[in-house]
C-alpha cells in the first residue's frame, strides 16, 4: 500500500511542541510556522523582539515539509516577460534576488550547522521540444551575461551526461542550484528559532486580527494577544480568516511520488550526476534522487481540488515512465501532496496592508523564497536597510470570481495538457 504521508517524514517526523500559555502581549505575532514565519521570527528574536508564532497545524505540517527539497528559487516568467510587465529594473532585481536568496540559504545552513543533506548538485532542465531548447539556450546566455551564473545549453547528443533518457531535445545545465531534505531543514530552523527565544504555538489557529491603536489585537484559538506588529506567513494554506489575501492566492496541489529503492547501477544509469531535474512543459514536472541516492522522487501539479486521488498518483507514475521507460514496473512507496500558492503575477511578494506585513506567493519555489522573504519582512519591521527588496511591490491582484475554492483548476489543467501535447507536435 502506498504511504500518503511525505517520504521526508520517515526520517524527520513532525514535532508536537509542548503547550505553552499564550502571552497576552508581545512585540510581533507571526501567523504560520513554516519557513517564512520561522525565518522572520528568528530574525526578529535575534534583534531583541518578543515574538509569538501561531500555526493551525503542527509547525511545518504544510508545504515546508512536503516539498521536493530543490533549492532553485525559480521564477516562471522570464526576463523579457517580467521586463514587459514590470519594467527592466524590477525584472532584473527579482532575478538577482533569486540568486542572492539561494546563496543566503546555503550560508544560513552552513552558519547554523543544520544537518539537512544539503548538496550543491546542480540542475538540468529538459527541453520538451526543439523550440524549447532554443529558448533554454538563450536563457543560458542571459544567466551568464546578466547574473554571472554558470549555465550552459546541453545539446541532445550530450544530455546523457546528466540524465538517462531520450525524451528531451537537449536542455539547460546550471551549477548554482542544490538539493536538501526539506523536513530536516525545517527542523533545524525551528530549533534555531526556539533557541533564540521565539514562542511557537502549534495547532493554535489565529481567528482574526484588528488594528488597535498603534498595534493589533490578535484573536487566537487559545486567547487574545496585543501585538505591536503582525506578519502573515500562510502562503498556500491561507484560510478564510484573511479573505482579502485568500482572493489573491490560489492554493494548487503539488504531488510527489517516491519509488522503492533502486539498484546503484540503475541510479547511475538514470541520474549519473545526481542533479535536480525539471522540464519546460507548461504543466511543469520536477524530479530528483533522494538524498541517500537510492530512490527517484518525481513531482508535478495535481489538478484535483478535494480528497485523495489515485488518478493523480497514476498520472505521475505515467510521467515518470515517460522519462524513464525502464521504471514502468517499479513499485511506489509514497504519494503525497502539499499546497503551493500561485498568484496572477507569478512571482513572490512582500508588502504591507493596513499596517500588517505579508510575505507570500512563492509559486512553487518556496524552499528558497520563503526563508528569504520572511527575513526581509522582519528586517523591514526593524527599519533595516537590508530589508529592501525587489519583491516589495504592490499586492498581487485579486482573481475574478474566486473566493478561496479554485473551482477552475481542472479546466486550467486540461487546457495546459492540450497545449503541452500541441507543443510536442510542433503546433
Amino acid at each position: 500500500m502506498i504511504n500518503s504521508q511525505p517520504y521526508w517524514w520517515d526520517e524527520a517526523p513532525l514535532v508536537t511542541l509542548p503547550v505553552q500559555a499564550v502571552t497576552p502581549g508581545c512585540d510581533v505575532v507571526i501567523v504560520g510556522a513554516g519557513y517564512t514565519g520561522l525565518s522572520a521570527a528568528l530574525t526578529l528574536a535575534r534583534a531583541g523582539r518578543q515574538v509569538q508564532v501561531f500555526d493551525s497545524q503542527k509547525p511545518g505540517e504544510g508545504a515546508s515539509t512536503r516539498n521536493g527539497g530543490m533549492a532553485s528559487g525559480s521564477i516562471r516568467p522570464g526576463l523579457a516577460e517580467l521586463s514587459r510587465k514590470f519594467g527592466v529594473e524590477r525584472a532584473k532585481g527579482v532575478l538577482l534576488e533569486s540568486k542572492l536568496a539561494r546563496e543566503d540559504l546555503a550560508t544560513f545552513i552552513r552558519d547554523e550547522n543544520i544537518d539537512c543533506d544539503f548538496v550543491m548538485t546542480g540542475r538540468f532542465t529538459g527541453a520538451d521540444s526543439p523550440a524549447a531548447y532554443e529558448r533554454l539556450s538563450r536563457d543560458a546566455d542571459m544567466l551568464k551575461r546578466e547574473f554571472n551564473i554558470d549555465a550552459r545549453a546541453v545539446p541532445r547528443a550530450e544530455q546523457s551526461e546528466f540524465i538517462g533518457t531520450d525524451l528531451y531535445h537537449g536542455g539547460l545545465a546550471r551549477t548554482d542550484i542544490g538539493g536538501l531534505h526539506p523536513a530536516k531543514f525545517h527542523r533545524g530552523l525551528l530549533q534555531a528559532a526556539l533557541k533564540a527565544g521565539v514562542i511557537v504555538h502549534g495547532e493554535t489557529a489565529v481567528l482574526g486580527h484588528t488594528r488597535q491603536g498603534d498595534g493589533f489585537s490578535v484573536n487566537t484559538a487559545r486567547g487574545h494577544v496585543a501585538a505591536r506588529n503582525i506578519i502573515m506567513a500562510t502562503n498556500g494554506y491561507t484560510d478564510g480568516v484573511d479573505k482579502w489575501l485568500r482572493r489573491r492566492l490560489v492554493p494548487v496541489r503539488s504531488r510527489i511520488i517516491a519509488t522503492a529503492p533502486l539498484s546503484d547501477n540503475l541510479m547511475r544509469q538514470l541520474m549519473p550526476k545526481g542533479v535536480m531535474c525539471g522540464d519546460t512543459r507548461r504543466l511543469h514536472y520536477y524530479y530528483r534522487p533522494s538524498p541517500d541516492g537510492r530512490r527517484i522522487l518525481y513531482g508535478g501539479r495535481d489538478g484535483n481540488i478535494a480528497g485523495e486521488s489515485n488518478g493523480a498518483t497514476a498520472l505521475l507514475k505515467r510521467g515518470l515512465t515517460q522519462v524513464f521507460p525502464i521504471l514502468s514496473d517499479v513499485e511506489l512507496t509514497h504519494s503525497w501532496y502539499g499546497y503551493v500558492a500561485m498568484n496572477r503575477d507569478m512571482f513572490p511578494r512582500i508588502f504591507t496592508r493596513n499596517g500588517a506585513g505579508y510575505a507570500v506567493g512563492y509559486c512553487g519555489s518556496g524552499l528558497v523564497w520563503a526563508p528569504w522573504a520572511g527575513k526581509k519582512a522582519a528586517l523591514q519591521l526593524l527599519d533595516a536597510e537590508a530589508g529592501r527588496s525587489a519583491l516589495d511591490f504592490r499586492p498581487p491582484p485579486a482573481i475574478p470570481m474566486y473566493n478561496g475554492t479554485p473551482w477552475f483548476m481542472p479546466g486550467v489543467f486540461a487546457w495546459l495538457r492540450l497545449r503541452d501535447r500541441l507543443d510536442r507536435l510542433g503546433k
